[in-house]
């Protein structure tokens, strides 16, 4: 490793080569014409250069291609071959057959009218029961007439009776989604069970999409690209994968690595730079699988919570719900992590440009203090998302009035606990392992690349940026 303070013998193999030979070499890299170029002036979609010898470049592709590899055999041999696996049924929740709908109108009607059959067990209003069925005589409810636009009986129409203090409220015109169930009487086979939703939810995407452009530009446009492939790996290779009895934490693991190199490759340029986060998220993300599976284990959490997670079970009970919460810690922590690192290395890769002077361990204490405001904001995040996600839970605690210890002791609570301790763990330890990766891989340099004074780099080096852009 050559001190940054000390003059540095000229790589031959570099400065031995003619210079068009030389600038197609900085352009495959992802280089920019050395700091101290007065003659840069055009933009580059990948940020300032990254001063790396082509030895350290050997090196950090020694690691991160035998990693892309074991990635790509462990997507090929994970693949599942037919989609997700069929299965009957239940009609329960999330697994029922829908179709579209369409709310032709609304009649109001008296309730008494049309809830007659529903009236208290007891004949008082004693119990919740009783006083639910006393309201649901009161009022007037609106009698809507909905009428089927997909499926085998499209054009088919059903009445549906929405009570007065119904949280969702029907209108003419408006598209629902209804539940087909063709086991039922013939009167009972369809009902409402959610609106349609899909046009404000395909403009809010279209803003959010124009935002990124516009803002993000030509990065911007990699970032949404990239966001789709994460979405797809998602959707044709970890629930597929996992639905067909693969280890949750396996397919979690292929497919998280997968999302990382593909977004953090396509966004911020394939660099050394981009492979210090790589690097940084790996070792990462390795952390938090490994606590992960030691506190989910120790604290005996199952992942079957709720309905959705019982009905899972249910359909599939070969799925190992401990090791698919697992899944979604690793997951979860993902998109967190790349933000960290790519921060935290595009800092260290500043600071060495603003003084090439700097050394290794100066470089870290730099780089580190950025890390810390860094470490406070994201832990906040990680906590009030978590927090804001299970809202109706915790409101559920205050209303029964359970100590705080009851409440972080039931497993519904605990999972979100785990899960937002060990993210944050894995998130805090990201900050100094990436901030010391990036300055030894950035200090271990020739600085002629960092155009250090003193070693009459500085001409070559803008020359060199002339010639480059002339090639272009």
């Amino acid at each position: 490793m050559t001190s940054p303070q000390q003059t540095p013998e000229p790589h031959g193999n570099d400065h031995d080569r003619g210079p068009h030979e030389h600038a197609a070499s900085h352009a495959s890299h992802g280089h920019g014409p050395a700091h101290g170029s007065h003659g840069h002036s055009h933009s580059h979609s990948h940020g300032p250069a990254t001063p790396v010898s082509r030895h350290l470049r050997r090196v950090i592709a020694a690691i991160l291609i035998p990693f892309a590899t074991a990635v790509v055999v462990g997507l090929v041999v994970l693949w599942p071959g037919g989609g997700t696996p069929p299965h009957e049924r239940t009609g329960v929740g999330f697994d029922r057959q829908t179709e579209q709908g369409r709310v032709v109108s609304v009649e109001q009607v008296d309730c008494a009218s049309v809830n007659a059959g529903q009236v208290p067990p007891t004949g008082g209003t004693s119990t919740p029961e009783g006083r639910e069925a006393v309201r649901s005589q009161e009022g007037t409810c609106g009698k809507a007439t909905i009428e089927v636009t997909s499926g085998p009986e499209k054009g088919r129409t059903f009445t549906e009776i929405v009570q007065p203090d119904a949280p969702r409220q029907l209108h003419e015109g408006q598209g629902v989604v209804v539940a087909y169930a063709p086991d039922a009487p013939r009167d009972l086979q369809y009902s409402v069970t959610d609106v349609n939703r899909k046009l404000p939810m395909a403009v809010l995407a279209g803003i959010f999409a124009v935002a990124v452009v516009l803002v993000g530009r030509m990065k911007g446009v990699m970032a949404l690209i990239a966001l789709v492939v994460s979405f797809l790996i998602l959707t044709f290779f970890i629930l597929p994968a996992i639905l067909d009895g693969s280890n949750p934490l396996v397919v979690a693991v292929v497919g998280s690595s997968a999302i990382m190199l593909i977004a953090l490759y396509m966004c911020h340029g394939l660099s050394a730079r981009t492979s210090v986060a790589v690097l940084g998220t790996l070792i990462s993300l390795l952390l938090i699988g490994l606590l992960g599976s030691v506190f989910i284990g120790w604290a005996s959490l199952s992942g079957n919570t709720d309905d959705n997670t019982g009905l899972i079970h249910g359909l599939y009970p070969e799925i190992d719900m401990s090791g698919l919460l697992l899944a979604g810690v690793i997951i979860g922590s993902l998109g967190v992590l790349d933000d960290v690192t790519v921060t935290q290395t595009s800092a260290v890769w500043e600071l060495k440009q603003a003084d090439p002077g700097m050394g290794p361990r100066a470089l870290y204490r730099a780089g580190i203090r950025i890390g810390r405001d860094h470490i406070a904001s994201v832990v906040n995040t990680l906590v009030l998302a978590y927090a804001g996600a299970a809202l109706p839970l915790l409101l559920l605690f205050s209303i029964a009035q359970s100590s705080m210890g009851t409440v972080a002791n039931s497993e519904l609570v605990a999972e979100e606990i785990v899960r937002t301790l060990v993210g944050s763990i894995g998130l805090v330890a990201s900050v100094p392992l990436t901030t010391a990766l990036a300055a030894l891989v950035v200090s271990a340099d020739r600085t002629d690349a960092g155009g250090a004074p003193g070693t009459g780099s500085r001409k070559p080096a803008a020359a060199r940026g002339g010639r480059r852009r002339r090639a272009k």
